[in-house]
């Protein structure tokens, strides 16, 4: 039986109420003992329902986010002559436009200039030095909090496939066909396969595992198996990377009822 607990809520809204009252109350704390507070997060359907309850949280009452900072885990890369390059922000599947439209905007709408998520909190990646962010992130104090989503058919969590070091840290990755087909699921903007593209810049499995503490989210039917093999495990499988999770210092799983399903453990 896995070491990590878990908690199961009726629906993926409740649980997104339950991590948006305690997301925010961290930044308060934050902003208390004048601090920042370092969110790590993914993009896609994962955490809608958890940046949607901290959306209405806060336009009741109106919370000062200014001690917030968001540690993005990727981004897609697109061939730009001989390098590879950000995807054009403009773009709805991009996780540039993810973190602008779906959370700075939804977050800061209502709040004053001096309370809002700044533009300059919200951390990426860059491929052109992606080592770089580690050091960044370090320089920082570490991230306070990672939200975590899991790839449905591989396990895959940020970018980091099947396979992936556990030492592994931020690098450009060649991403799998399943990442591919689990991302065009998630943003049917794509279209077809061939638009997804084929390399991303991620955090890596020990970029995740340094975090002082770490969520992993799932919700719906096709989060069962994920789920599952997250529960039988007990330490981080290189053939799951999902399995993440066991190596945070504090750690829990969070997951609907839909996801549990009828999962053998209990």
């Amino acid at each position: 039986m896995t070491r990590t607990p878990l908690r199961v809520f009726p629906s993926p809204a409740a649980l997104g109420e339950a991590v948006a009252e305690d997301v925010l109350a961290r930044i308060d704390q934050a902003r208390l003992t004048k601090s920042r507070f370092l969110l790590g997060a993914p993009t896609g359907r994962t955490p809608k329902p958890i940046f949607a309850a901290m959306a209405r949280r806060l336009a009741h009452g109106k919370q000062d986010l200014s001690p917030l900072v968001l540690v993005m885990m990727d981004e897609y890369l697109v061939a730009s002559g001989a390098t590879l390059t950000y995807a054009s922000p403009e773009h709805p599947w991009s996780c540039h436009y993810f973190a602008r439209v779906e959370i700075a905007e939804r977050l800061n709408a209502g709040l004053p200039p001096a309370h809002r998520l700044a533009e300059d909190a919200i951390w990426f990646p860059d491929p052109a030095d992606p080592e770089a962010y580690d050091t960044r992130i370090g320089r920082a104090g570490g991230i306070d909090l990672f939200l975590l989503a899991s790839g449905a058919s591989d396990g895959h969590v940020g970018f980091n496939p099947p396979g992936s070091s556990r030492d592994s840290r931020t690098r450009v990755i060649p991403l799998s066909d399943e990442t591919r087909r689990d991302n065009l699921q998630t943003f049917p903007a794509f279209g077809t396969l061939a638009a997804v593209p084929e390399h991303g810049v991620s955090v890596g499995i020990a970029t995740i595992a340094s975090a002082r503490e770490a969520i992993m989210v799932v919700w719906g039917a096709g989060k069962r198996l994920t789920l599952e093999r997250m529960r039988r495990a007990e330490r981080y499988e290189p053939g799951w990377p999902a399995t993440v999770i066991h190596e945070c210092p504090v750690r829990e799983i969070l997951a609907d009822e839909e996801a549990l399903g009828e999962a053998p453990l209990r």
